[in-house]
């Protein structure tokens, strides 16, 4: 307990005399080409070449390979899903491994963790349960985290996980940029079945699903983001088209 404590300690002493800047989460510079789905179509070789650093319950397995194939950008990162009796408040949670954030970035090593069964409210889940593209539309927002986390600094996921603990606008901006993340990365589909699951289940508290719309980008916000890098894209081609005349 007391070691608990002369950790916080430094990481406030670190808050205190680091600079924070300041980033808009909300606005992702997401190109329509961006938005087309990434997932490769690895050969045996490649595919355990990708998967050499991960560390996958063969469970969701599957499911967590095909998430995986959106994020070619996180091939050499090590990343370990890992199984935990429950989650106070979530259903997964992405993080770096402690020991090595300090390292530089390409050298990090992160744990999403995934709540064997989740309780909302008074009702209780089996997460092996869900439907598979709920299964990756979850796993995606988690990478999406991991792929914010890449571009921070040790002091700045220091400062990170300060301000994740005691500022609700800091968590809206970072659960929204996970979405965008994975949004850009192709996972439209399943970002939006994952949503849908939440804000359409009946068992589901009304608070709960408060919550998720509070915090999260809804598939309408997804959608309407979508239909916008489409318009961009028509008005290129057509820029395009006329210079060429």
């Amino acid at each position: 307990m007391i070691i608990k404590h002369y950790h916080l300690l430094f990481f406030l002493i670190l808050f205190f005399f680091s600079i924070n800047k300041k980033t808009d989460y909300s606005n992702l510079s997401l190109k329509s080409e961006d938005l087309l789905v990434k997932n490769l179509n690895l050969t045996s070789d490649q595919e355990n070449d990708f998967m050499k650093n991960k560390t996958i319950p063969e469970n969701i397995r599957p499911q967590a390979e095909k998430a995986l194939s959106f994020f070619p950008e996180l091939k050499d990162v090590a990343i370990t899903f890992k199984f935990k009796k429950n989650i106070k408040k979530s259903t997964m949670q992405a993080q770096p491994k402690f020991s090595g954030i300090f390292k530089k970035r390409y050298n990090r090593e992160y744990v999403i963790l995934i709540s064997e069964t989740f309780q909302i409210e008074d009702d209780s889940f089996n997460i092996l349960d869900v439907d598979d593209e709920i299964m990756i539309g979850w796993l995606g927002h988690e990478l999406g985290h991991i792929m914010d986390y890449q571009h921070r600094s040790a002091i700045g996921m220091i400062i990170f996980g300060i301000k994740y603990l005691y500022s609700k606008k800091h968590i809206k901006e970072v659960e929204r940029t996970a979405d965008a993340y994975a949004i850009k990365q192709g996972m439209v589909d399943y970002i939006i079945a994952t949503k849908n699951f939440i804000l359409n289940n009946a068992d589901i508290s009304e608070i709960y699903k408060e919550r998720i719309k509070r915090l999260y980008l809804s598939p309408e916000e997804i959608m309407e983001m979508v239909n916008t890098m489409k318009e961009e894209e028509i008005k290129e081609e057509i820029e395009e088209e006329m210079e060429t005349e």
